[in-house]
């Protein structure tokens, strides 16, 4: 039986595809740490104006959820990069070591 279509369409997974995700991955990484501290700072510069209590729970829950939302994509992508990174060199050393191993 030959292989199903899907699978001859995939591009083989080498250290230069994996090294150019992570710059990418990076990227978004970077760009999302920027502006969850931006965001924790526009959130620390403006107190809520309110007395009422309901108020400023809802406002805490909702600062918190928008932060923590940021600073998780944030992190997804910062370990995304490591592990392509991870990957990148997982697949170099095993390029070396095939290619060091004697043929019999």
């Amino acid at each position: 039986m030959s292989a199903p279509p899907e699978a001859e369409l995939k591009p083989a997974v080498t250290p230069l595809r994996c090294l150019t995700g992570s710059v990418l991955s990076g990227a978004f990484a970077w760009g999302l740490y920027r502006l969850t501290a931006a965001i924790a700072v526009s959130f620390a510069a403006k107190p809520l104006l309110s007395s009422s209590a309901i108020a400023q729970r809802i406002s805490a829950a909702v600062r918190t959820l928008v932060l923590g939302v940021a600073a998780l994509g944030t992190f997804i992508f910062a370990f995304v990069a490591l592990g392509l990174v991870l990957l990148a060199l997982q697949l170099l050393f095993q390029s070396l070591m095939s290619s060091n191993e004697p043929t019999p």
